[in-house]
């Protein structure tokens, strides 16, 4: 950061690379309620946007399907093949609508990173997470809970047959650690922290280009304005992909959590 300041030093105003303020949102005017802020309408205009598209999609389908409803059926084939069937198995076609609007409402919060004034991704705020990850958390429990019984399901769990006794010792704690604590931690941190570190470096690389070639634009300065503007560029293309990877792995892992709780056996 030290060469930055070199290169923009021309007074007392100095680079500063953007922190964790941009994360942080007040009310979205003088007088709105505490709740009223950026990240819970983009929450609430994702919510929208995937009723929307599902209605838009599915409300009176045709034979030959054009335009919402072909990248309506493309998109629900391509989450029931790609995770509900082999996660859940037989029973994961009565999952798709759960499935499906998750995957959708994650995406369009992740998306909203790169949507011009909206600019930020509602998962790179740890609570969003948080609530999809104990969602899915609770599912997974009741599930093993009403198909294995209360002592089997921790039974399964922290026994699985086949292994010599003494390794329970060390496995059966692990297990429970694992299952019941870590998992759903980690589950909404996966999505967090991705979306997080990606929002903060796209701010950066963005804040360079406009320090260097806005703000402060100087012969020295301007190549650094310029690879910034550059790597703005590749790097939201490659967020984006991120943004997708990232609904699709937290579908994937709550499709694979409820067909666990589904068939113990496996």
């Amino acid at each position: 950061m030290s060469a930055l300041h070199l290169l923009a030093s021309g007074g007392k105003d100095e680079f500063e690379a953007p922190g964790t303020e941009i994360f942080q949102w007040g009310p979205l005017w003088d007088g709105a309620p505490s709740w009223l802020t950026k990240p819970t309408l983009i929450v609430a205009i994702c919510a929208v946007l995937v009723i929307w598209f599902a209605w838009a999609a599915f409300r009176s389908p045709k034979l030959v399907p054009r335009g919402i409803q072909n990248v309506g059926e493309v998109a629900y084939l391509f989450v029931r093949d790609q995770v509900a069937r082999p996660m859940i198995g037989k029973e994961g076609d009565a999952w798709m609508p759960f499935l499906f609007s998750t995957f959708f409402f994650i995406l369009f919060m992740n998306w909203m990173g790169v949507v011009p004034i909206l600019y930020l991704p509602v998962n790179s705020h740890i609570a969003f997470p948080i609530v999809l990850a104990l969602t899915v958390y609770v599912i997974m429990l009741f599930l093993s809970i009403k198909h294995q019984g209360l002592v089997g399901y921790f039974k399964n769990m922290m026994f699985p047959p086949g292994l010599p006794k003494p390794l329970y010792v060390i496995l059966a704690p692990i297990e429970l650690l694992s299952n019941i604590i870590l998992r759903p931690f980690t589950h909404a941190v996966r999505l967090f922290a991705n979306m997080f570190a990606g929002h903060l470096l796209l701010a950066f690389f963005a804040s360079v280009a406009y320090w260097f070639l806005v703000e402060k634009l100087t012969p020295l300065g301007a190549p650094v304005g310029i690879v910034g503007f550059l790597m703005t560029i590749v790097m939201t293309a490659f967020e984006m992909f991120i943004q997708a990877l990232q609904a699709f792995i937290f579908v994937l892992l709550a499709a694979s959590y409820i067909g666990g709780a589904l068939h113990a056996d496996h």
